[in-house]
């Protein structure tokens, strides 16, 4: 059977943060699958694998035109293509860290960046220790250089790993230089309103999920 599969939707489609943020688990499954040398997959098989409903996962890939066919499943390789694409995989985007300390160190020797088409081209921070440095083949400059180094490079987005009393004032700095996207570690939550994405990642949070849920299994079982 020839696959054919269907156009996705306009880009103006409204799609819900719940749908987006389960993109990037597709994301990681379909490279499983084309290390395994899967050309198709149906959407049980997909599912039982990400360990969610097949109907889910319909619902999910419809949102974007649902690249799938039936009878035939997913084409892996054009599934993937298409998620990347949705992701901004491969669309050039280019970061910067600012925060040099053992975060900013251990997030810019991290894999992950080159693995989603990310590229890191510099590290900033106050600390004079630090600046010159090369930390994992990115050199680290003094904060006063960034909005020069901005306007000499195309930043997409910043990586925030510094202390979080600094993390408001830092942020619109950065956001003057015309850096639109934020990925925020410094436990400080921060909104920009419209004039840029803001991605909160609060480790401590994760971290007290995890240990609910440890307490509550045992809990259910009396230890």
């Amino acid at each position: 059977m020839k696959y054919t599969p269907k156009k996705p939707p306009s880009p103006k489609t409204v799609v819900s943060p719940s749908v987006i943020k389960r993109l990037p688990r597709y994301f990681r499954y379909l490279r499983i699958l084309i290390r395994e040398g899967k050309s198709r997959v149906s959407s049980s098989e997909l599912a039982e694998r990400m360990n969610v409903t097949a109907s889910q996962i319909r619902q999910d890939l419809n949102c974007f035109g649902g690249f799938g066919q039936q009878g035939y499943g997913y084409n892996v390789a054009y599934l993937y293509a298409k998620i990347c694409e949705l992701l901004g995989v491969g669309a050039g985007l280019s970061a910067v860290i600012i925060g040099a300390g053992n975060l900013g160190r251990a997030i810019v020797r991290s894999s992950m960046f080159e693995k989603r088409g990310v590229d890191v081209v510099g590290i900033f921070d106050i600390n004079p220790l630090f600046v010159g440095q090369d930390v994992g083949g990115v050199k680290v400059y003094p904060m006063r250089e960034l909005k020069d180094f901005c306007e000499a490079n195309k930043v997409d987005l910043a990586v925030l790993t510094l202390p979080k009393e600094a993390a408001a004032e830092t942020a619109a700095e950065i956001l003057a230089c015309g850096v639109k996207g934020f990925w925020n570690f410094t436990g400080q939550e921060l909104s920009l309103g419209e004039a840029a994405v803001v991605e909160n990642v609060h480790l401590g949070d994760s971290l007290m999920t995890l240990c609910y849920r440890i307490c509550s299994e045992e809990e259910q079982h009396g230890n």
